[in-house]
């Protein structure tokens, strides 16, 4: 009897087979298909994103950046494959994209400040407005990059204290790069005295700028009285050296006119203010 109904079931199998041939072949077919679209997707996109890398460190580009970029982009396309080969096989793929793109909403408001950071590190080391050893000024905090990463820049400020800085308050402000161009200018307010010679007082200030060899010659110097102030003349001073010199050229130059001034009997200026006394006779009483 048992015999019997095994013999049975398999040919009840065995007929089944027969009936929904065409539908077993269709669903073999599309998991084969599904399996292959899986292993060609994963082929292009370790392709894609080692290419990808690849040209962004031929561009000098940061390499933290370029491996977080060209991963975002293997992931990218390790999802669309998955959602093709789910849709081969019949899943109904519309309510798996809303539901990574609902998910993918919700960690982007969580993120928010962080991908704002992220997207202006990219930002930062594709167009290099500063690179790691330049001297710049990033809203209002000066000092020595040390180095540009995805989400914030490490300076060292002159007194020796490191501050890290989001990458999104640097791009949404101004950036001074003191470091990039090879020549700058000096500019000194020279206040004297208002019985002070003019001519002698310019002459003293053109040889003390074109005595000091730092000094470009091939660029404009400038001596010239600027300014009739309220208790001093004042003369501006212009001068262009390197930018390696631009500090200690200030500092000697303005010992060599504090110097030079007093041996020539040029003074300068205190604040003063002028009292006048009037002598208010009293009435005489009648």
């Amino acid at each position: 009897m048992e015999d019997l109904n095994v013999i049975d079931g398999i040919n009840n199998a065995g007929s089944w087979l027969v009936r929904n041939q065409e539908l077993l072949l269709s669903y073999a077919v599309n998991i084969v298909a599904a399996i292959a679209i899986v292993i060609v997707g994963l082929i292009v996109a370790r392709v894609v994103s080692g290419t990808v890398n690849r040209l962004m460190l031929a561009r000098k580009i940061d390499a933290t950046v370029a491996d977080f970029l060209s991963a975002l982009v293997r992931y990218a396309i390790v999802a669309f494959t998955l959602i093709a080969a789910l849709g081969r096989v019949g899943v109904q793929t519309a309510s798996v994209i809303a539901v990574l793109g609902a998910a993918g909403l919700a960690v982007g408001l969580a993120l928010q400040g962080s991908l704002s950071n992220l997207a202006a590190g990219v930002l930062l080391v594709m167009f290099r407005p500063f690179r790691a050893g330049e001297y710049v000024d990033l809203g209002g905090v000066a000092g020595t990059v040390l180095s540009v990463q995805i989400f914030s820049t490490t300076m060292r400020t002159l007194d020796g204290k490191i501050v890290v800085i989001p990458n999104g308050k640097i791009i949404a402000g101004n950036i001074i790069n003191f470091s990039r161009e090879p020549v700058r200018r000096n500019e000194f307010i020279i206040s004297v005295a208002y019985d002070s010679d003019i001519d002698k007082v310019k002459q003293l200030l053109t040889a003390i700028i074109e005595s000091d060899d730092r000094i470009l010659k091939d660029r404009e110097m400038t001596v010239r009285l600027n300014e009739l102030a309220a208790s001093s003349i004042n003369f501006v001073v212009r001068a262009w050296s390197k930018s390696g010199d631009l500090q200690n050229v200030y500092w000697d130059v303005l010992e060599r006119i504090k110097r030079d001034f007093d041996a020539n009997g040029i003074t300068f200026p205190h604040q003063q203010m002028d009292v006048h006394f009037k002598n208010a006779q009293k009435p005489v009483n009648e």
